[in-house]
Formats: C-alpha cells, structure tokens, sequence
C-alpha cells in the first residue's frame, strides 16, 4: 500500500494566536488517523518559485488514509479555527515504491 502526504505551503499567517490553536486541536486528531510528522517549519531557503514562510508535511498509511483524515469533521472544525487568518497551498500527495 502506498503513503499518502499532506503538503502544505504557507503564503502568510495573519494570527500566530490562531494557527498555534489549529495546530494543538489538529495534531491529536492527524495522530488519530496514522498521521506522522515529518516537516512543521523550520529553517529552509528558497531556490526558485513563490516564498512560503511555512512548509508541513504530514506522512499517512495511506493515501485513502490521508482523504480521511483531511474530509473528516473533526479536523474540518479545527480548520476553521485558523482557515480565515490563513493563506496556504494544500494538497494531498500518493507516495510511490521502489520495491
């Protein structure tokens, strides 16, 4: 079964009060549905393309896992807490395998 990833691009974050709130309601539920961390910030520099001040990338069991956990209520309403002080590009990605 292949991977899925979150992938999400900051463009801004008009509340750091609001996206701290989104971050601590989601990151119990993402868990709940398989979900790992494997990039929430830090430092980067920028190549080429648009400036995004934030990058997260969330791994999963699975990609149908991922639609899940992004389609779910629950993390819907946490969404909402930060989604209008919030600018982001956000897609959900299927990993592949080598093997």
């Amino acid at each position: 079964m292949k991977k899925g990833y979150w992938i999400s691009l900051y463009f801004r974050i008009d509340s750091q009060e609001n996206y701290k709130k989104y971050a601590e309601t989601i990151t119990p539920i993402v868990k709940s549905f398989g979900g790992v961390p494997l990039v929430r910030g830090g430092n980067y520099k920028k190549y080429d393309g648009d400036n995004f001040i934030r990058t997260v990338i969330w791994e999963f069991p699975s990609y149908q896992k991922a639609i899940e956990c992004h389609d779910s209520k629950e993390y819907q309403d946490g969404w909402n807490i930060a989604k209008k002080t919030t600018q982001r590009h956000m897609q959900i990605v299927e990993g592949f395998s080598i093997e």
